[in-house]
């Protein structure tokens, strides 16, 4: 199994299947507008564009589940990351992440890559995960990794 077996809902309502970036590395994290790392939109967006012309993406996932910090329907969304933060990386509905209306995508992240001492619950919005040009997970970093401190892993992905 791969990401490229799931689909999700776009943020402007659109089912996607991730297939459609098969071949190509993809960082998924899953965001919130109203976090203390909710700053971290601004190096997602520099990774991306950086890397986007050889093929990455980053891909973000809006969650509501930490402290009600993403209480905004997917058209606030939308709009406070691209006016806030100039953000043209896809963005999807929002989701769970953990639980049991979790979202299959991260449940399966959650399974490929658990987090510390083996745990495999989401802890807090921008957890991220890489993903190689097969589909495969190949790290899961925490919310407070910089997304500037992930471009040498994302150039190695990149091959």
């Amino acid at each position: 199994m791969t990401v490229y077996d799931f689909s999700a809902r776009t943020i402007d309502g659109v089912d996607q299947a991730l297939a459609a970036y098969r071949g190509h590395p993809l960082l998924i994290v899953n965001v919130a507008s109203k976090c203390g790392f909710t700053p971290q939109y601004a190096g997602l967006q520099a990774l991306h564009e950086k890397f986007h012309p050889r093929g990455f993406s980053v891909l973000g996932f809006p969650c509501d589940q930490f402290g009600h910090q993403e209480p905004g329907d997917e058209a606030e969304i939308k709009s406070f990351c691209s006016l806030t933060y100039g953000v043209n990386f896809p963005l999807f509905a929002k989701i769970n992440v953990n639980g049991a209306d979790a979202h299959p995508l991260f449940e399966f992240l959650k399974q490929a890559r658990p987090g510390i001492l083996g745990l495999e619950a989401i802890k807090w919005n921008f957890t991220k995960f890489l993903i190689d040009g097969n589909g495969v997970p190949i790290k899961r970093y925490a919310p407070t990794d910089k997304p500037e401190s992930l471009a040498a892993d994302i150039e190695a992905a990149l091959g």
